[in-house]
């Protein structure tokens, strides 16, 4: 309980490979920051897991990316490769629903990574905080090798936005 009034979040690698800066995705979208402050992830694997202790708010239909919500109010998206959403689906297996509580290094979603591959489907997989302006982030690891137990970014509590709220999680 004493940790839902801390006032900061870590999150931890949601895949085993690569770190690089949110700038380096080579989507516009996500590399002006459009979405949010975050990361980027090369992947080794094929699984995504869940950065921190959340509620799953979003799957769509194309299964290709996942949005979560911390007690806190720290709103996640993660976006797995760049257009995959036109893949329809094709090729990922999700494993949790929306409003599903998941803790931190649960399965959330794993992909057939030969056929994106195939595709020549870029898996460049950015974590993204969507309400990022309302806290202060801390990058604690730029262009290097991660594991999921590797902390790459704190979140913390921006007294000016005065955003910790509470949330039935």
């Amino acid at each position: 309980m004493f940790s839902l009034f801390s006032k900061e979040t870590v999150l931890y690698a949601p895949v085993n490979g690569k770190i690089i800066r949110i700038e380096d995705v080579p989507d516009q979208v996500f590399a002006s920051k459009m979405m949010g402050e975050g990361v980027g992830f090369v992947n080794d694997g094929n699984e995504i897991y869940a950065p921190c202790d959340a509620k799953v708010i979003m799957v769509p239909s194309s299964k290709h990316a996942i949005g979560l919500k911390t007690k806190k109010g720290i709103e996640l998206l993660i976006h797995i490769g760049l257009d995959t959403v036109n893949l329809n689906g094709e090729g990922f297996q999700v494993h949790v629903k929306e409003n599903d509580s998941v803790k931190r290094g649960q399965l959330l979603i794993s992909y057939d990574k030969h056929l994106m591959e195939k595709k020549k489907i870029n898996l460049i997989t950015p974590l993204v905080i969507t309400n990022s302006s309302e806290y202060i982030i801390e990058k604690l690891v730029e262009e290097s090798q991660i594991g999921i137990n590797d902390k790459v970014l704190i979140v913390k509590w921006n007294r000016r936005c005065n955003t910790w709220k509470l949330l039935d999680v």
